[in-house]
């Protein structure tokens, strides 16, 4: 089942007895959904009509249960599966929650776990609150002040003091508001504003000389705005004024209902189908139906164990399962293809070796596609062992099916011979020659029957060598031949089977190096797959690098300007000093003020002088691996380079930069590799530098500052023939402002 469409919701999480499980069944209908899926949670107060928007997005009236009384209806966490209206090949999973805040129930710790979860499962969560949103309506969502102590993004505390919470921004959902029964007029100031402005104005941070006045709902508006930036803002007017219809909301028609709700729920909904995101995890990691039902049993288990759900863990948990399924589905792909590919037996070995070649390549992007985080390359070399069984199988096979074929073969052709051997036919003078004369023409006959195989020509050898004892006996009972001649035919026979052994011989040593030359083809391929998929996988941490660091820098202007300057201070730590560099770089001991390239190895920042702060490029390599060694610059940097410093002599308003030096940032992979810059990548920076940018300006980059650790910079000046390499600190080279 690819979308795993559902007729009615069932419950995916129970909360019975102050203890939450998963239901087996709608685990089971999950792990039928391969298709990527896009998850919708909606979480408030209990009778503030959360399931009702549930119904408008499933497009039915009746689906998640209505409740008309003071009695909470939903209970635990209820999932609608469907197929997305406007996503091809999606799944849109709904997931209505039970009311917060119901006095019947014995425990409200259940309720920070209830809210927990719908945040690690969403990929959009909807809070649902009524009339307005004010201090109370916040202090009312204080759940959210509680996820640094329910939810966790790694395993182990960060080695630099920075609070884990830091890292929820990269795999927290995206955040809607919507308030019910919402009667005020959009305005702020008297001018009139949008939902989300509306939004934004009640987030902002209240300033107050008694911090215990404002503490909870300020530490809520923290929150949303620190783990959550995208955020949308819906209110909703009344459904009717009938307080009698409104019992009967999901029986109520269309017509029945007032028409600015019914223009708000359509709003709310297309904003939904068109803008909710696929759900995926830290590093573009894709969740699907069956991952997603994997994720819930992991997050519940830690919860009922005690434990606090966690991110990394979870991930880690994943990885293993989907990466053993990936290696099966590859290998089975690659026997697949070939069994419906290969005819056995090929004609050549190498016949074979090409097929295994595409095969494998096949079975290698569908492991790619399907795997993440498999360290150490573990599931890959599982992979390869896999298929290098496999194929070695099917060489076997071959063989079988080539040697079997050729002695059918021969059976068949040599049955004149045999006949005539029986009837003792050469046992006449000159019987040697006519029996030489039938063999050949087995012989003949043999090498015109086409796709023999690779045991062709060892079955003919073999063939020839069940022969040698009759011919023998033939030869010397040939009263035609003198005993001269017979010395001479016999050592013919034996030059002739050196030199079959000897073909033999040369064609295995052919095939043995067609195996190696396969073995170093896969090695390639297997290289180049990964390779290319670590540049995918890096180009989603960029970019969710860039997302997290821009958020940051947003929320942190936020704070300065609205006079927090205490908690600017903090989040100023997080924000990697990399950034500020060019800042601190304005006071240029030296004639003239430089124009600064900054290029951050292997996160891909550049930041100019002249500019306004960071803009992403794009990585220059991939991340190293310990495998690998320290990071090396890539080798098209050069190119950039120069294509850098063309555009730099080409802006008039730099026309007094006499000269420009690129900040090659990169940070040690370990407490024991230093970064390196490899030797090519340093010429090709020296032939840059040489060049200079055209003949007009004469003004090029003169020298290259290479930072290590941010406090130490190695300095490379381009002189004829040399590149020498000095060191200097950071501070004796920048003046502090």
């Amino acid at each position: 089942m690819e979308s795993g469409s559902m007729m009615a919701p069932v419950c995916l999480v129970e909360n019975k007895d102050k203890q939450l499980s998963v239901n087996p069944q709608a685990v089971q209908i999950l792990e039928k959904i391969s298709q990527p899926v896009v998850v919708v949670a909606i979480v408030g107060l209990y009778r503030t009509g959360k399931s009702y928007l549930m119904n408008c997005l499933s497009g039915q009236n009746q689906g998640f249960p209505l409740g008309s009384t003071v009695r909470s209806e939903t209970k635990g966490i209820w999932m609608w599966c469907m197929s997305h209206p406007t996503k091809p090949k999606h799944t849109l999973v709904l997931l209505d929650t039970e009311g917060l805040g119901d006095v019947e129930k014995g425990d409200p710790k259940n309720d920070s776990w209830i809210f927990a979860l719908a945040i690690l499962l969403s990929s959009t969560f909807v809070y649902n609150s009524m009339s307005t949103i004010n201090n109370d309506a916040l202090e009312k969502l204080g759940y959210v002040t509680e996820l640094t102590e329910l939810i966790r993004a790694k395993s182990s505390p960060r080695s630099d003091g920075i609070e884990d919470s830091t890292e929820f921004v990269s795999f927290f959902p995206d955040f809607i508001w919507t308030v019910r029964d919402f009667t005020l007029e959009l305005k702020l100031d008297g001018c009139t504003i949008t939902e989300d402005e509306y939004l934004e104005n009640a987030l902002k941070m209240i300033p107050d000389n008694n911090p215990q006045v404002h503490h909870v709902s300020n530490q809520s508006r923290e929150c949303i705005k620190y783990f959550f930036p995208r955020r949308k803002c819906f209110v909703f007017d009344r459904p009717t004024n009938d307080t009698r219809l409104l019992s009967l909301i999901e029986y109520v028609s269309e017509n029945q209902l007032n028409p600015e709700f019914q223009e708000k729920s359509r709003n709310f909904c297309s904003n939904i189908f068109t803008h909710a995101r696929t759900k995926t995890l830290r590093e573009g990691i894709v969740v699907t139906g069956n991952r997603l039902g994997a994720l819930v049993q992991t997050y519940v288990n830690a919860i009922n164990s005690g434990a606090v759900p966690c991110l990394e863990n979870a991930v880690t948990a994943l990885a293993q399962r989907e990466n053993s399924a990936a290696v099966q589905k590859a290998a089975e792909h690659y026997s697949q293809q070939m069994t419906q590919r290969v005819r056995l037996p090929t004609d050549t070995l190498q016949e074979l070796l090409d097929v295994h070649a595409a095969c494998e390549r096949e079975a290698l992007a569908v492991f790619m596609e399907h795997s993440f985080k498999d360290e150490n390359r573990e599931f890959q070399k599982k992979l390869v062992e896999s298929i290098e069984k496999k194929k070695e199988e099917f060489i076997l096979q071959n063989k079988e099916a080539s040697v079997k074929y050729c002695q059918a073969q021969l059976e068949k052709l040599s049955e004149p011979l045999r006949e005539s051997m029986s009837r003792k036919a050469f046992s006449v003078s000159g019987g040697h020659s006519l029996y030489l004369e039938a063999k050949k023409k087995v012989e003949h006959d043999y090498k015109l029957v086409p796709r023999k195989g690779v045991k062709a020509n060892e079955v003919l050898q073999d063939f020839l060598q069940s022969q040698a004892a009759m011919e023998e006996i033939i030869l010397q009972s040939d009263k035609d031949l003198t005993d001269a001649e017979k010395a001479t035919a016999a050592e013919l026979a034996k030059k002739e089977v050196a030199e079959k052994k000897q073909e033999l011989q040369k064609q295995q040593n052919n095939e043995q190096e067609q195996m190696l030359k396969a073995q170093e083809r896969s090695f390639l391929e297997n290289m180049n797959q990964l390779k290319d998929k670590m540049a995918r996988e890096w180009e989603n941490i960029l970019r969710e690098q860039e997302r997290i660091l821009a958020h940051k820098l947003k929320i942190q202007e936020e704070l300065l300007t609205q006079g927090f300057k205490e908690k600017y201070e903090k989040l100023n730590k997080e924000i990697p000093p990399d950034v500020k560099i060019p800042i601190e770089a304005k006071d240029y001991e030296g004639g003239s003020q430089p124009a600064i390239c900054f290029i951050q190895h292997p996160l891909g920042w550049v930041s100019q002088l002249w500019g306004k702060g960071p803009v992403p490029i794009g990585h220059l390599s991939h991340p190293p691996t310990k495998a690998e060694g320290p990071p090396v610059l890539h080798s098209s940097l050069p190119c950039l380079v120069r294509s850098y410093v063309g555009k730099l002599g080409s802006k008039s308003k730099h026309s007094h930069v006499s000269e420009a030096f690129i900040f090659l940032v990169s940070e040690p992979t370990s407490a024991t590799l230093e970064p390196t810059v490899s030797t090519a990548s340093l010429v090709g920076l020296m032939d840059v530098l040489e060049e200079g940018v055209g003949q007009e300006q004469d003004k090029g980059i003169q020298g290259i500052l290479y930072l290590r650790h941010h406090s130490h910079m190695v300095l490379v000046k381009p002189e004829p023939g040399c590149h020498p390499v000095s060191m200097m600190t950071t501070s004796s080279f920048l003046k502090k402002p």
